[in-house]
């Protein structure tokens, strides 16, 4: 009679199998082999064959069968290679890159669409050279579309001149396949930093989403500023030769200006890094916010105000600055 050691680790097992099956089908379902009747086919015929190998007389033979087809999968997964080359949504169709020469970082392909709605636009890029010793600034933007606890989360880098260059740790889409919060979980999507005009990054999304927008400024000394806006030109400039998989729970917008800001591991575990919609809440703990005023304040005085029928000019990052903020916040 098996003791109840046995019986633990027995019952251990087939949890641990159940969890390594029901994850290797959804990474199958959600991976990008093509075509994607491949792809179906390997997401039915996993499971069904570990069922029948599992299934074998011969015990032995079970657990070298179930073994060699989860260890198959487990291989697989590891070794599969994120790419540059898909056929990508226009908004990721051509990434910036980056070249140093001392102080003066020269950035190719800065995105600067105009929108019309949210699927018709006219896609633009220019290229611009900053001088990091002219950074002054450094904005957090959080942008929500549905409810508190979600949102989108970027920066974007002022210089002494008046520009600005926002950037935003984002999925890189393929045009076959549609957003999806799951698929982010697995290798569904590379990574891609979206180098950008604010009248397109932000613009887009107070003028033509019309999303509920907050402008914070972090309060970083000069060194700081310099320090994670060297580490994003970095990034960006390695995704061009060595892409690599977004992930929802490790490599996200938000835990990307995290592991860019050098933030201590305390603070990456934090549950707000998952509820990204709490995250200024989280850089107002951390101290990276004016808190001379409480966060309620802080947040409403925050919120981009734009008129009815707005649209980005060449002022707009001007505007969005200087504009009246209301003392009351509909997140409240």
């Amino acid at each position: 009679m098996p003791s109840r050691w046995q019986r633990v680790r027995k019952t251990a097992e087939r949890v641990g199998l159940v969890l390594f099956v029901l994850f290797g089908t959804a990474a199958l379902y959600y991976s990008t082999p093509e075509p994607d009747g491949l792809r179906i086919a390997l997401t039915v015929l996993f499971p069904l064959l570990v069922a029948g190998a599992s299934r074998l007389p011969s015990r032995l033979a079970s657990r070298a069968g179930v073994g060699t087809l989860c260890g198959a999968v487990g291989v697989w997964y590891i070794t599969d290679p994120p790419r540059n080359d898909r056929e990508w949504q226009g908004e990721y169709a051509v990434p910036a890159d980056v070249m140093m020469d001392g102080n003066l970082a020269h950035i190719r392909n800065i995105r600067n669409f105009v929108y019309r709605t949210t699927q018709d636009y006219t896609p633009h890029y220019y290229d611009a050279t900053y001088n990091l010793d002219d950074l002054s600034s450094v904005d957090l933007v959080t942008s929500y579309w549905a409810g508190n606890a979600i949102a989108h989360v970027f920066l974007s880098f002022g210089f002494r001149d008046g520009r600005h260059v926002a950037m935003s740790i984002e999925t890189r889409r393929q045009k076959k396949f549609q957003y999806s919060t799951i698929a982010g979980f697995f290798h569904h999507y590379e990574i891609f930093y979206v180098t950008a005009d604010e009248r397109d990054l932000i613009g887009v999304r107070t003028d033509v989403r019309h999303e509920r927008v907050y402008l914070y400024r972090l309060t970083l000394s000069p060194a700081e500023r310099r320090r994670l806006f060297e580490s994003y030109l970095q990034e960006i400039h390695t995704l061009v030769q060595h892409p690599a998989w977004y992930n929802t729970l490790t490599d996200n917008c938000t835990t990307g200006i995290l592991t860019r800001a050098q933030a201590r591991l305390r603070y990456r575990l934090d549950w707000r890094v998952l509820l990204s919609g709490y995250t200024a809440s989280l850089a107002y703990d951390l101290r990276l916010l004016d808190t001379s005023i409480p966060f309620p304040q802080l947040r409403a005085q925050s919120r981009i105000q734009r008129p009815a029928n707005a649209s980005p000019d060449p002022d707009y990052s001007e505007e969005i600055r200087r504009q009246p903020h209301e003392v009351n916040d509909p997140a409240d």
